[in-house]
């Protein structure tokens, strides 16, 4: 098994989910009225329930104004991937 991989790269984090299929999604619990849901999640698959698709510009900001890095699994089809803070070793 391969290490993860830690980027903070708008182009990288959408090629590696396109490439698998996902969708970029934010769990709809944590939306209110100012806020169209902080929790960010790459949804593979058939959708679920608990999550929201967003357009990459949403989802992107959202990531980027909670200082978020995306670690992730670059070895063939994995699905491996987190969400973690920035400055998270």
């Amino acid at each position: 098994m391969s290490e993860a991989v830690r980027t903070t790269d708008h182009d990288t984090i959408r090629k590696w989910v396109e490439q698998r299929g996902g969708t970029p999604s934010v769990v709809s619990a944590t939306a209110d009225d100012d806020r169209p849901g902080a929790i960010l999640r790459v949804d593979f698959g058939e959708r679920e329930e608990s999550l929201e698709p967003v357009e990459w510009e949403k989802f992107f900001r959202i990531f980027d104004e909670n200082t978020l890095a995306f670690l992730y699994q670059d070895e063939g089809d994995s699905r491996f991937n987190k969400f973690i803070a920035r400055d998270e070793r």
